[in-house]
């Protein structure tokens, strides 16, 4: 069951990995250079018509896009990894419920902050709107830190949730100014903590310098 896994370095492509390899899942990874464009390319576009990644491309040849649904995937097809509590436990439900509310309420927001001029005029309102979802971001994100039950964001333990959570710390709306340090301490802890677990190591490494 091998996979392909088309991304680039630090994107969403990071919590797919990291899951793949804390399954123990053979993959081979892509890259799709956003610096240059190319998940904009015919040639991806042929893979994710949305021009977007991560895409994961199934043993079976079928294609997964959605970051979140690609980590619900993998953790669905590899049960042993334990990367959900168990199905119809209230655990499951709140590790849905907060993958389900990250994907809803800050992913969308990352692409308004990185790319305004995507949706307003560049310019001052391009700019106004960078901060508005920079602040959106982040007030999103103390309403995960909030339900942390430490050491993992789950009373039961390290999940997916984990990967997704602590991906998003370190995308550049929450690691400026120092604000990730002194407002989500916890889910810089959970941080912390997967880049020394073993099979993940190496892809936090690869993904995040920081």
């Amino acid at each position: 069951m091998t996979y392909t896994l088309y991304g680039d370095k630090g994107s969403g492509a990071f919590c797919v990995e990291a899951a793949l390899a804390e399954a123990g899942a053979p993959y081979e990874f892509k890259t799709i250079s956003l610096e240059k464009n190319e998940q904009k390319s015919p040639a991806f576009l042929t893979i994710n018509p949305s021009g977007k990644i991560p895409a994961l491309k199934l043993s079976s040849g079928g294609i997964v896009t959605e970051t979140a649904a690609l980590l619900l995937t993998v953790a669905e097809r590899h049960p042993q990894a334990a990367l959900l509590p168990p199905p119809a436990t209230a655990e499951r439900a709140q590790a849905l419920r907060w993958i389900a509310f990250m994907a809803s309420e800050i992913y969308p927001m990352v692409e308004i902050a990185d790319y305004p001029e995507r949706f307003v005029p560049a310019g001052a309102e391009a700019e106004a709107l960078k901060l508005k979802a920079r602040d959106r971001i982040r007030a999103r994100m103390l309403t995960v830190e909030q339900a942390v039950a430490g050491p993992w964001l789950l009373a039961s333990g390290f999940s997916a949730v984990d990967i997704y959570a602590a991906m998003f710390s370190r995308w550049r709306e929450c690691r400026s100014e120092g604000w990730r340090e002194e407002r989500v301490p916890k889910i810089c802890a959970i941080a912390a903590a997967l880049s020394r677990r073993p099979a993940i190591a190496p892809v936090w490494s690869k993904h995040f310098a920081n």
